[in-house]
């Protein structure tokens, strides 16, 4: 089964590259988030490649005004991995690490886009996430990120906004998670029975901080690690002993963050007392009862829809997994440096060092 794929010199096993190994849940992913400083916008984008599904699935929203608005289409790809394009969203790669072009043409929805994102530093590759749920393996998968600039402009039922100005974060992961349509037969103890994840891609005029933490129930980390880029100077590696961390009463929604670096300190302070700060990433399709990753919407399928920010929204699939637009503050050597960047957060299950117990119960 020969693809245009086949033509670039990127084999790794004797097979054509329209095979990807044998299980079903491998994914290739590109992912991308932008924002203003005022946080008058905030856009996503997705596009996630399942070979052993066929499928491929992409997604384009954006906040504004209180309204996140939600493009998202899914298509067949017969084998073919190098078409980046899905309906009206397509990215493109104008040069591998450094530029990426995201296009939303028109559709029936209000947006369309033509915007490019150009790297500030070399990517961070992430700690192999290995994850199993007892003998069964849930996750292993490989993640790169950076943080960039963006240009272009979206344009939202009509009117048009500039992006120049406005930073985010881009990541490319691949390997085995959960995708496409439920297991038959999950594990006994339920596909999901915890998983606490924290992810705090930050940007400063000078440096780019990176801090992830994937926990088990008792708060011990399984993956961790942090990094403080100077932007074309040091990087350095660091792993707090503990994360001093708060939660809003009767949520399961980040506060404050707190940690040291090594060098100095790093200050994380959600902007969640105000909705429109908040975005859901059910609009990439995470999470989402139709348009979880990888799931067959036939030859094409192409839908969109609006949400309502609400700042203080019922707790279940669709609300627990966020992006929380954040002030920072980072301390190296004795000087501040003042940034902005996002708290990704995904609570399910306890978390006992930080207080969370049961499946979705608030913090009190």
């Amino acid at each position: 089964m020969l693809t245009a794929g086949d033509e670039y010199p990127l084999h790794q096993t004797p097979e054509p590259m329209a095979v990807s190994g044998g299980n079903r849940n491998f994914y290739d992913r590109y992912f991308f988030n932008g924002y203003s400083a005022d946080g008058g916008i905030f856009f996503a984008a997705a596009l996630g490649v399942y070979p052993q599904l066929d499928i491929m699935d992409a997604a384009f929203c954006v906040s504004v005004d209180g309204k996140q608005h939600n493009l998202r289409a899914s298509k067949r790809m017969s084998s073919e991995r190098l078409d980046l394009q899905v309906g009206p969203i397509t990215i493109e790669i104008v040069e591998p690490l450094q530029q990426i072009r995201i296009v939303i043409g028109d559709n029936d929805g209000p947006v369309t886009a033509d915007i490019t994102l150009t790297t500030r530093h070399n990517p961070i590759e992430e700690p192999r996430f290995i994850r199993r749920e007892g003998p069964r393996l849930m996750m292993d998968y490989t993640r790169l990120t950076q943080n960039g600039n963006w240009s272009g402009m979206i344009k939202l039922d009509g009117q048009e906004i500039d992006v120049a100005g406005c930073r985010g974060t881009r990541d490319r992961s691949w390997g085995i998670r959960p995708i496409g349509a439920p297991e038959s037969q999950p594990p006994p103890a339920g596909p999901f029975p915890q998983f606490w994840w924290l992810w705090t891609p930050l940007n400063f005029d000078s440096h780019c901080c990176f801090f992830h933490s994937n926990d088990d129930g008792d708060g011990e980390p399984w993956n961790r690690r942090g990094v403080v880029d100077a932007i074309d100077a040091s990087t350095l590696e660091f792993d707090p002993k503990a994360i001093d961390l708060s939660y809003h009463n009767g949520s399961r929604r980040i506060k404050q963050v707190r940690m040291e670096t090594g060098s100095g300190s790093l200050l994380i302070t959600p902007r969640t007392g105000d909705a429109k700060r908040t975005f859901y990433m059910s609009g990439l399709g995470y999470l989402h009862p139709e348009w979880n990753h990888g799931m067959d919407h036939g030859d094409l399928e192409v839908a969109h829809d609006v949400i309502t920010l609400d700042p203080e929204p019922a707790i279940d699939m669709t609300t627990i997994h966020i992006q929380a637009l954040s002030d920072a503050v980072l301390t190296v050597d004795g000087q501040e440096h003042h940034g902005l960047g996002v708290v990704e957060q995904l609570f399910i299950g306890p978390h006992e060092t930080s207080g969370l117990s049961g499946i979705m119960d608030p913090a009190s």
